[in-house]
């Protein structure tokens, strides 16, 4: 019988007792308590054995939130630390792949219960030479360059809830630029939730959560594929229609519960060991996919964000940052306070409030360069509730840019309406001066200030963008733009 023509309440019972079993397809997923060991079948037929020794969870002084966790785990034999989630990527230990993408302190500490963890961490288990998911089955989901924007990812403190709770992040938040960026089904998949709209079956007992901005795609792996925030739906999309792999099924948007920001909520539900539905983390899977249809010769890395009140230093980090060549050869820093640093790992001072973006330059052996920027948002101290003011910029399009090529450019302002937003395109050009709303209307139409800007010349440009407030603290935006020789059009 083919399967597709299965009433949906079969398939969904079907593809549940799939993911229930944990046959995750590549990889194998437990919970553990400290002290836990357990012996693992791995999907090509290989055992490996995994015991937790130890949790350890490094706490902020603004909202007392995890913004480290490591584990402990003997694995095969081989004792090794793992940290959880922050885009961080599995890691070959005693012949097998690992990874840990959540720990119970931040599941505790979260006013949402995403992960359906009831134990002290939660493990992933790949062959020692398995791919994290599936070749060519998997896409990139937004039509844009890795970190073309701000992100939020795996157990990223996002904000203060009431009752001492946090909102940490589960899924991936990809930002871009609204309207502009096309959101596409990652994997082959049947539309069960379009909209409010949800296929009869998946009412209940599924992770399926309808919003007029949400769209639900279910998988044959049983995995539940979440996009929030779209602007769109494309039109010819029906509810049990099935959608292929890389087809555009809406546009980047902020809508819903986005916060006024302008950016694609991918999350990815499953079964876990408890039984329960919780989040599946996808920053691997991604990652994998990128590599793949790009083919990128390095990524600079120096996420995650950072929380700390002024007074305070940050501990920057590069070491996650990727090179096709033997080696990164250097790690350069330039600090908002005109300062510079060598190294992967350096440590920063901040004295004021306020958000700074820092710039990491990696170069490898090969010549090749990269930067990335970090958020530090600096909060003071004698006011602790009080959020210092921030910017989101983003540009489009991100792919295929060259000397003369129209560029969008799009800010807006949150927690200050003051002053307005001040443009340095890295090309010697004049500055350029716009006023966003400030995030007074989170939804507006017009909320995000927008201007056209176009390069000359080949080259990396690096965009700042920054905004001052009523008290004069800074906040600002980084965007690194990669203009290519006509050369190199295809």
């Amino acid at each position: 019988m083919n399967p597709t023509r299965l009433p949906s309440l079969v398939l969904a019972l079907l593809f549940a007792c799939l993911s229930f079993g944990f046959a995750e397809g590549s990889f194998k997923t437990v919970d553990l308590n400290i002290n836990d060991s357990v012996e693992i079948e791995l999907p090509d037929g290989s055992t490996a054995t995994i015991e937790l020794l130890d949790v350890h969870e490094q706490r902020g002084e603004v909202w007392n939130e995890v913004n480290r966790a490591t584990v402990d785990l003997r694995v095969n034999g081989v004792k090794a630390t793992f940290v959880s989630g922050m885009y961080h990527l599995p890691r070959t230990v005693g012949g097998v792949q690992v990874d840990c993408p959540i720990t119970a302190g931040v599941k505790d500490h979260s006013q949402i219960d995403h992960w359906a963890l009831e134990k002290d961490a939660r493990i992933r288990i790949w062959p020692g030479d398995a791919d994290w998911i599936t070749p060519d089955a998997f896409v990139y989901p937004a039509k844009q360059q890795w970190f073309a924007s701000q992100t939020w990812f795996t157990n990223e403190p996002v904000s203060a809830r009431p009752n001492g709770k946090l909102y940490y992040h589960s899924g991936l938040d990809i930002g871009g630029a609204e309207g502009m960026v096309d959101v596409l089904a990652a994997t082959d998949a049947r539309i069960v939730s379009l909209g409010t709209d949800v296929l009869p079956g998946h009412e209940t007992d599924s992770p399926v959560e309808p919003r007029y901005d949400v769209l639900y795609l279910l998988d044959e792996r049983g995995w539940y594929y979440r996009y929030s925030h779209l602007q769109s739906f494309e039109n010819e999309l029906k509810l049990g229609d099935r959608v292929t792999m890389g087809q555009k099924i809406g546009t980047l948007g902020k809508e819903g519960a986005s916060g006024g920001w302008s950016h694609l909520h991918f999350e990815i539900k499953a079964r876990q060991p408890s039984g329960r539905w919780g989040t599946l983390d996808s920053y691997a899977f991604l990652w994998q996919a990128y590599l793949q249809q790009y083919d990128p010769e390095i990524i600079a890395i120096a996420r995650p964000a950072h929380i700390i009140f002024a007074g305070q230093s940050v501990q920057h980090d590069g070491t996650k940052s990727w090179t096709s060549a033997d080696r990164i050869n250097s790690y350069e820093w330039t600090f908002s306070d005109g300062s510079q640093a060598n190294g992967p790992q350096p440590q920063h001072s901040y004295s004021q409030s306020g958000t700074y973006m820092e710039t990491l330059k990696t170069t490898d052996a090969a010549g090749h360069v990269d930067y990335d920027f970090v958020r530090v948002t600096v909060y003071d101290p004698d006011h602790p509730d009080r959020s210092p003011a921030r910017l989101h910029a983003v540009f489009s399009p991100t792919f295929d840019l060259h000397p003369g090529t129209p560029i969008t450019f799009k800010v807006r302002a949150f927690e200050t309406t003051h002053s307005e937003e001040v443009w340095d395109f890295g090309d010697g050009s004049p500055t350029v001066r716009t006023k966003s709303d400030g995030n007074v209307e989170p939804r507006a139409e017009d909320g995000y200030a927008v201007m056209t800007h176009r390069y000359k010349r080949p080259g990396d440009y690096l965009v700042h963008v920054h905004r001052t407030d009523e008290s004069g603290h800074l906040a600002e935006d980084r965007l690194h733009v990669r203009v290519e020789s006509v050369d190199s059009m295809p």
